[in-house]
């Protein structure tokens, strides 16, 4: 605010001397009294009114009215005073602007309330001298000129000191962007100089722009040379087409960068491998303009990648594929266009012996030499040679042509095998293999169907002789597979209650009555039906579940012939049990056979235990010494199937048994009861020798499988004891048994 307090109480604009003594006494006391008390507020106050309305002002309404209030006045003074000057009023115009009252229409305003002013407070005071009212409106008229010049003058200075600040300004920031540009590129080229990783950029046609030291090194290029070169030369074919579909893909719009392992050819020929990535530059309307590559090299860790994929894929000791590579590549075969495949599943025979008589050392060196003999044997036709583990190797016959095919390649693989291996100073090692051959089409079946294929093939060849081949046959698989399932559940089926025992009676031949019973297992499978014991008792003795079905068996026909002792004490009926070799050999079976006696209550001499030759021989040890314990707890000890084997006959007189059970086929040629048959005659007499022995050592003879009346007479001419057959009935229930047991009684 330019107004300048006095003395008295009044102010005036800076540089001015306020209101003139000369004025005319009369109007200048008449301007004073108008402008005494309320006048000027409320003229200052109208004057105010009129600023504040028209925009934004950095003054309360009170301090605005403070300052107009003195401008009033002043301007009203200055009107009457003598001698005249306009300058106050152009100074009022400046101190107009100074105070940010600047808005076009406040101008206006404030000329008009000046007219008021005048018209208001001065006029009726010289309407009655027309000479002083001229004299007074032609000083109002240079006043307001005054006022409106002052203004405008301020609003121009202020305008010019605006620009000239605004465009200090700019000049300012176009020098610091100016310097910033060039901080920002020296600070470019230090990086792109001094990076580790190799820079380079290109235009949309490949053509290298620029690259830094790095990225030359890499390449064995110098950096002029580089941007003679177009970026394509530079790649490894294999990833060209690749690589030009990504550039062509960010071209389009459709990505702006992309970052991908490849190979580059060094100025040697030699393979980079880096670690890539690219990002595409755009003008400002969005148009590509150039590529810019970074570039890192990884070829020792690629190298070192491949070497430990190498290692998890091969074979340590043979340096062959192993495992996981091989069915890698044949699930590629069934994911490919292959329409058929074969497989060649090798086993060495008798490798154990090997490593056993000879070290391990010994073993691993011959492991080596058969697989760079298998690999040189296929190599030629293409095939993989895998090592699977242990003695055991695979190969691979892709897109097979057939089942001669394949053969051809196990013959070659047998042939190589089988040349003698010379390893260090031990002999010349002579090898055979076995190999199971799976050769089919690939659709309708799957890579573990067809390696379990080659498993199983692989075990045939090894029962049918070793050294040779066998080829999968579907139906000796569909058996095989059938016997698998029955063999997992048997554990099963015993825990379920789907066994049962049936009986089948043995006959005194003299007498034709019941003398005693034999128990026989059956499967009640709730798919199968009746499952016959041939057909699971292998498999139980396979597995091991003889032992636990052996056990269930002997509880059963003890409880059984418990309540026909009970039932038919006179009848002494024996009940005959079978007795596996594993069950024999099992640690506690006298123990445990005791134990089953005394909680069912069978009488110990009503219990016979048969048990095959071979389970009897010295050559068996353990069931000679359980034999010895058997019969000291009172049971019968017989011998199934006596004959079939290669007894020691002087052998039989010191163990405890009671009775042998002659073998069905001694029986058989006894069927037609032609005595002038030679084969007749020969098994007569051979029966009639064995009971002949058999009586010598005091043991009672059964004859088994007897199935016509002719048999059974020749046998009781031949004083055999009792006999067990179909003419005497088949296995049969417990209830049956019993109800033969009453109807003799």
């Amino acid at each position: 605010m330019i107004a300048n307090r006095r003395g008295d109480g009044t102010s005036s604009p800076s540089g001015t001397s306020g209101c003139r003594r000369d004025a005319p006494p009369r109007l200048r006391e008449a301007t004073i009294d108008n402008f005494s008390g309320e006048g000027a507020e409320r003229y200052a106050r109208n004057w105010a009114r009129a600023g504040t309305s028209l925009g934004f002002v950095p003054m309360s309404q009170a301090e605005i009215e403070r300052m107009l209030h003195d401008h009033t006045v002043l301007l009203a003074e200055t009107l009457v005073s003598e001698p005249f000057t306009s300058a106050p009023a152009h100074a009022v115009g400046r101190a107009l602007v100074d105070a940010h009252l600047t808005a076009p229409e406040f101008l206006d305003r404030t000329l008009l309330t000046f007219g008021r002013l005048f018209l208001e407070l001065v006029v009726p005071e010289v309407t009655a001298e027309r000479e002083a009212a001229r004299k007074y409106a032609d000083r109002a008229i240079a006043m307001q000129a005054a006022l409106a010049a002052g203004y405008a003058r301020a609003l121009r200075d202020r305008t010019f000191t605006q620009q000239e600040r605004i465009s200090r300004a700019v000049w300012s920031a176009r020098n610091q962007a100016e310097q910033d540009l060039r901080d920002s590129e020296a600070r470019f080229r230090a990086v792109f100089a001094g990076a580790g990783i190799g820079i380079g950029m290109a235009d949309m046609d490949g053509r290298i722009i620029d690259v830094n030291q790095a990225f030359a090194d890499m390449l064995g290029y110098s950096v002029e040379e580089l941007r003679e070169i177009n970026v394509a030369t530079l790649f490894y074919p294999e990833d060209a087409p690749g690589m030009w579909d990504t550039y062509k893909e960010m071209i389009e719009g459709k990505r702006d960068g992309t970052r991908v392992e490849k190979r580059y050819y060094r100025k040697d020929r030699s393979i980079l491998w880096t670690d890539l990535s690219v990002s595409l530059i755009r003008d400002e309307d969005g148009q590509p303009r150039f590529t810019v590559a970074m570039v890192e090299d990884i070829t020792d860790r690629y190298e070192l990648q491949e070497r430990l994929r190498f290692q998890a894929l091969h074979d340590p000791l043979t340096g062959l594929p192993n495992r996981t590579l091989f069915f890698e590549r044949l699930a590629a075969v069934f994911d490919g266009v292959a329409s058929r495949v074969g497989v060649c599943f090798l086993d060495l025979d008798g490798f154990k012996a090997v490593n056993d008589s000879l070290g391990h050392y010994v073993g691993d060196e011959l492991l080596v030499v058969v697989a760079r003999r298998l690999a040189a044997s296929v190599s030629a036709r293409g095939h993989l040679v895998a090592r699977m583990g242990g003695d055991e190797f695979v190969i691979l016959v892709e897109d097979s042509t057939g089942t001669d095919a394949a053969i051809e390649v196990a013959d070659a693989a047998l042939r190589a095998v089988a040349e003698p291996v010379k390893i260090e100073s031990h002999q010349p090692l002579s090898v055979t293999a076995s190999i199971g051959i799976v050769e089919r089409e690939v659709e309708g079946t799957s890579p573990t169907e067809v390696m379990k294929a080659a498993d199983t093939t692989l075990y045939w060849a090894k029962a049918d002789g070793r050294g040779q081949w066998a080829l999968f046959d579907p139906v000796r698989g569909a058996h095989q597979l059938a016997r698998a399932a029955l063999a997992a559940a048997l554990p099963g089926a015993l825990d379920r209650g789907e066994f049962t025992l049936e009986y089948q009676p043995i006959v005194g031949l003299e007498s034709r009555r019941l003398r005693a019973v034999e128990a026989l297992v059956r499967w009640r499978h709730p798919e199968l039906g009746m499952v016959p014991p041939d057909r699971f008792i292998g498999l139980a003795e396979e597995t091991g579940m003889i032992v636990r079905l052996g056990r269930w068996v002997l509880e059963q026909a003890c409880i059984q012939g418990a309540e026909w002792h009970r039932e038919f004490p006179d009848a002494s009926l024996v009940v005959s049990v079978n007795l596996a070799v594993r069950q024999a050999n099992a640690p506690g079976i006298v123990e445990e056979v005791a134990s089953v006696l005394e909680r069912t209550g069978l009488p110990a001499g009503q219990l016979q235990l048969e048990l095959t030759e071979s389970a009897v021989m010295p050559t068996a040890g353990e069931p000679v010494r359980s034999l010895r314990g058997l019969a000291a707890t009172g049971v019968r000890i017989a011998i199934d199937d006596f004959g079939t084997g290669y007894s020691n006959l002087a052998y039989l007189r010191r163990l405890p048994i009671h009775s042998l059970k002659l073998a069905g086929p001694f029986i058989e040629e006894l069927r037609s009861g032609d005595l002038g048959d030679s084969a007749s005659k020969a098994d007569e007499r051979i029966v009639d020798a064995l009971v002949r022995l058999a009586h010598a050592l005091g043991l009672t003879v059964t004859a088994e499988a007897v199935e016509t009346a002719q048999q059974a007479e020749l046998l009781r001419a031949l004083d055999c004891d009792t006999g067990q057959g179909l003419l005497f009935g088949g296995a049969t229930s417990a209830d049956d048994i019993t109800a033969r047991l009453r109807s003799t009684r």
